[in-house]
């Protein structure tokens, strides 16, 4: 589904929301709205599913959006980063939103299973009564049984552990292909794995827009830390190592650098390295 907006506003009283947003997302392509908190993420992706009043130009699947033709909303999946406060018991909203979209309750369920959530221990426990990473894995579900052309992820991973969230991103690929995905997302595992194209958001405009690899060569740097046993430590002084605690050692690298400095290490320090650990940061301004 084809999403063009332009000229988007929204304001809140005084405060502007959206300032003429101009965006062109192809049927398809996979999005992250990135930006500081009240940069315009949330608003957006509001104005998208007809949630919110505003101002401009949106359609959707080259459909005039406002006022909502019909059956564009069973197309859109959405899951949102905080659950609503729903008191109904869990078994009664499944089966109500599977009595919306015209699907079995069976659907549902093989959705969560996915997710490892199995319903029929948790059919009456009321929504609002589940944990938050519970809660999470069955908005997951509900978004996932049903088939989409648009799905719209407000921080989605937020509430799961390590593991449920590569369980998400393993399913939504095979979920979502073909469909476009917009992300609102702070996570650098999302915009890696769920992406291909970053649209960075600062007070209300864009300010950024590009493919998401880009960006992250360009804002992401790369952190090394090895633990060494003790021994002779210039070859990591040398090479830029700072000394941590408990025989670690830490550097930050650009991503292409990594490619070479953790060869050299293991040539150079051998059996003294006990255990090793990359992962991403973001680059701070100077």
């Amino acid at each position: 589904m084809r999403i063009e907006l332009r000229g988007i506003r929204k304001r809140y009283g005084k405060v502007v929301a959206l300032d003429g947003i101009d965006l062109d997302v192809p049927s398809g392509a996979r999005v992250a709205l990135i930006g500081a908190n009240a940069s315009g993420k949330t608003t957006l992706t509001r104005v998208v599913m007809g949630l919110i009043r505003h101002e401009g130009w949106l359609t959707l699947g080259g459909m005039t959006a406002v006022p909502r033709p019909p059956g564009l909303a069973a197309q859109i999946a959405y899951v949102p980063q905080l659950a609503p406060p729903w008191a109904a018991p869990v078994g009664d909203l499944v089966t109500a939103v599977a009595a919306l979209r015209g699907l079995p309750v069976a659907r549902f369920e093989e959705a969560s299973a996915r997710m490892g959530l199995e319903l029929g221990s948790i059919a009456h426990r009321p929504f609002r009564g589940l944990s938050g990473g519970t809660r999470q894995k069955l908005m997951i579900a509900l978004a996932l049984a049903a088939p989409a052309a648009l799905a719209i992820l407000d921080e989605p991973t937020a509430s799961l552990d390590a593991a449920s969230r590569q369980r998400f991103f393993e399913i939504a690929q095979d979920a979502w292909a073909g469909a476009t995905v917009l992300l609102c997302s702070h996570r650098l595992d999302e915009l890696r794995t769920l992406v291909d194209h970053v649209v960075l958001l600062s007070e209300g405009r864009v300010a950024w827009s590009g493919p998401a690899d880009r960006y992250l060569a360009e804002h992401l740097t790369v952190i090394l830390e090895l633990r060494v046993a003790d021994g002779d430590d210039r070859w990591l002084r040398e090479h830029g190592f700072d000394r941590a605690i408990a025989g670690w050692w830490r550097r930050p690298v650009d991503a292409a650098e990594k490619l070479t400095i953790m060869p050299a290490a293991l040539a150079a320090l051998g059996n003294r390295i006990r255990d090793l650990a990359i992962h991403d940061a973001e680059k701070l301004d100077a």
